[in-house]
């Protein structure tokens, strides 16, 4: 099976977290890399996935998958407060 990425971008205010990039096999590569290097969190939901590569960039996440995706953004939102605040 080819690997799937699929990039999200939310600000505060947005409707809704927004797909910014799609890829399979060697572009999903890619986007996991400069993920990475970025340091912007990675995290591996296969379903998810599966689903948000079903839209089109641009578009916003649909409806049916706010909770999934409110559930992923308040953990990292969470992990990010904690390491500044241990940073100082």
């Amino acid at each position: 099976m080819r690997k799937k990425a699929v990039a999200l971008k939310y600000e505060k205010g947005d409707k809704a977290p927004v797909i910014t990039a799609i890829g399979f096999g060697e572009i999903a590569e890619k986007i996991i890399n400069i993920a990475s290097e970025s340091k912007v969190p990675i995290i591996n939901n296969k379903p998810l996935v599966e689903e948000l590569s079903k839209i089109s960039i641009g578009q916003n996440i649909p409806i049916e998958l706010y909770e999934t995706v409110a559930e992923i953004l308040a953990f990292i939102y969470n992990l990010n407060s904690k390491q500044n605040h241990s940073k100082g």
